[in-house]
């Protein structure tokens, strides 16, 4: 099978963007956590194991393989590997670099430059689940870097639409690279607290995913568009299509 749309069987149901006897790429909703953790809150793994499981009738357990994760909040494109070789493969495809991700973000203030390259050394405290910059150097920090590029402002609300591309995928990374640049995420309560409100959900989507097909070695190429509501609203859903489209034609991979 190789589809391009259709739903998950369970709940909550998610799009399907990609499948075939390979893969799951998925739509991933907000506010679930890509794997098991301490909350102990139904996670998008097993959720998709389950599926499979219902779907198509499979006795025992279902294998699928975690290749990248979203933090909790964020919602997007992302892709599963369901079987061990296409996992080793993808792996093998994001230690190369040649396992695309690019991100559409919504930033309190404007970059002073519409386009850049962040650097940082990234710590995180694993007893509190937050990560800070640090010196370079530094015992345990992890260099992390992405590019930006500032699609647009909305100067009623003093936000920005950005595009990031990583190209380190350290835990929290955008949202602590954009809050150390001056540009908090919007609804980011860990690292933005100081001009957010509790209850706003972070502007963070994964628009796009690409990288070669495990098997086949032909493009996969995942889109996903935010949702059309505050404050991705504020920009035109051509915006979105635009970009999409320009990551897909270009090869970006």
């Amino acid at each position: 099978m190789n589809s391009a749309a259709g739903w998950t069987s369970g709940q909550p149901k998610m799009r399907i963007l990609y499948e075939d006897n390979h893969l799951l790429g998925i739509e991933k909703p907000v506010n679930i956590p890509t794997q098991e953790d301490a909350s102990g809150d139904a996670d998008l793994l097993n959720l998709l194991k389950e599926d499979i499981k219902e779907r198509y009738q499979k006795p025992g357990n279902v294998y699928l393989g975690l290749v990248h994760r979203l933090d909790r909040p964020v919602g997007g494109a992302m892709i599963f590997a369901k079987t061990s070789k296409a996992a080793s493969r993808l792996s093998d495809a994001v230690r190369t670099r040649k396992f695309a991700k690019s991100y559409l973000a919504v930033v309190h203030g404007q970059p002073q430059e519409s386009r850049g390259r962040l650097i940082d050394t990234l710590l995180k405290d694993e007893r509190t689940n937050t990560v800070s910059v640090v010196a370079a150097g530094t015992p345990g920090g992890k260099e992390a870097m992405l590019d930006y590029t500032v699609l647009g402002t909305s100067g009623k609300h003093g936000l920005s639409l950005v595009q990031i591309e990583l190209h380190t995928g350290r835990s929290h990374q955008i949202r602590v690279q954009m809050n150390q640049l001056g540009c908090p995420l919007y609804g980011d309560q860990k690292y933005g607290a100081r001009v957010n409100k509790p209850g706003q959900q972070i502007a963070l989507w994964s628009l796009y995913v690409g990288f070669p097909h495990p098997v086949s070695k032909e493009p996969v190429d995942l889109v996903s568009y935010p949702p059309a509501q505050f404050p991705w609203d504020q920009w035109e859903t051509r915006i979105y299509a635009q970009v999409a489209e320009n990551l897909v034609s270009s090869g970006h991979i």
